[in-house]
């Protein structure tokens, strides 16, 4: 079985792929998308929202992390999949999925759904720009209004050369409101030969199962379930090795503390300090779903624009820092720190990437054109 972290613009980014990470359970991640329009974008863009490439493409805690893309023009798509390759990520994934109205309104994510061909000639210019051994897999939703043709879509990325699919069990239109609809990820996984994921609306072990049962996926991707449980794929494969129940929640407050003190050197060593306190509260916001603790530091605390304040609530003197680099949270979180199962994590220093500025902070891009390049692919008439 494999479990993969979801990719979630504005929030799973490099920062909780490292935590989440290091919780064990997780077998692969994505990243968040990277935007196309008509230019090659210059590798630091890559680097920055994914800057597991200069570490061989994993996480601290040695996870695999495949990098995702999302345009609408398949030669431009193409030419920045060449150029992530060339970075040796752990693969290249395409969106279809993301139901935004920014990204839909300019063609991109779940808005292809409503053009099967469309989507064929994106994966199939991706598979013949980018090495052969480069895994091309892709992500997508039932449909934009209703699921009428998902069917036709999955079978559209398989055929132009998708290796695996993560299919989320939704319509644009559905977002996220539950439920998810499992059964319908089922109907698509009998209609293409690759593996199909599943995803969407998994908070429990007890959720996981089911959707296992009524898609018929072994593989599932977590993506909010993960983010409020830290626990939650190592309770899931406990449970699906039958080492029997599981606490309702996979880590408990106290065993999520070092993840909390990694969490907070990894946002104060890259992120500027304006938005810290920022990014504190929007975990926070999520974990009151499973703790309660969580749920009293947040209210006491959600006023709070000073980030190592709130730190400092949280996790005493020694979590906070100052002179961090993950020495006092590293020391503690080795084998044996979190409940059976736990994984070992490696306690080396973290990654020294550009420190993010906030929102929309990806880059100038070069002014190179896709179609300009040597020997560019054009689109079928």
């Amino acid at each position: 079985m494999k479990l993969l972290l979801a990719p979630m613009e504005g929030l799973l980014d490099a920062t909780l792929r490292d935590v989440l990470t290091r919780a064990g359970g997780i077998s692969r991640c994505v990243s968040e998308f990277i935007r196309v329009t008509d230019t090659v974008l210059p590798e630091r863009v890559f680097f920055r929202v994914m800057p597991e490439l200069a570490e061989g493409g994993c996480t601290p805690a040695g996870v695999p992390v495949r990098g995702q893309l999302l345009g609408s023009d398949p030669v431009c798509l193409a030419d920045n999949a060449a150029r992530l390759a060339s970075l040796s990520p752990h693969g290249v994934d395409l969106n279809f999925g993301c139901p935004a109205k920014v990204v839909n309104r300019h063609g991109g994510g779940a808005a292809l759904l409503d053009e099967p061909e469309l989507m064929h000639r994106i994966l199939r210019e991706v598979r013949r720009t980018v090495p052969a051994g480069t895994v091309v897999s892709a992500k997508m939703r039932l449909g934009t209004q209703d699921d009428a043709r998902a069917v036709e879509c999955a079978q559209a990325l398989a055929e132009g050369g998708a290796m695996e699919l993560v299919v989320h069990g939704r319509t644009k239109l559905q977002g996220y409101r539950p439920p998810a609809y499992w059964d319908r990820i089922g109907a698509i996984r009998e209609a293409v030969a690759v593996p199909v994921v599943a995803n969407g609306e998994i908070w429990t072990v007890d959720d996981a199962r089911r959707c296992q049962a009524e898609s018929g996926c072994t593989d599932l991707m977590l993506g909010r379930g993960m983010v409020c449980d830290p626990g939650l794929a190592l309770a899931v494969r406990a449970a699906v090795a039958g080492e029997g129940a599981r606490a309702s929640v996979g880590l408990d407050w106290a065993a999520l503390q070092p993840l909390l003190a990694v969490f907070w050197d990894r946002v104060r060593l890259h992120i500027v300090p304006r938005h810290q306190a920022g990014r504190l509260k929007q975990w926070l916001n999520l974990l009151r779903r499973c703790h309660p603790e969580a749920e009293a530091a947040y209210q006491a605390w959600r006023g709070e624009t000073d980030g190592r304040r709130i730190a400092l609530a949280l996790l005493g003197p020694e979590g906070a820092g100052p002179g961090g680099e993950g020495r006092a949270a590293g020391a503690r979180y080795t084998a044996g720190s979190l409940p059976s199962g736990g994984a070992f994590v490696p306690t080396h220093s973290p990654r020294h990437v550009p420190v993010f500025q906030g929102p929309g902070d990806l880059g100038v891009r070069t002014q190179e054109r896709c179609a300009d390049r040597p020997g560019a692919a054009t689109q079928d008439a």
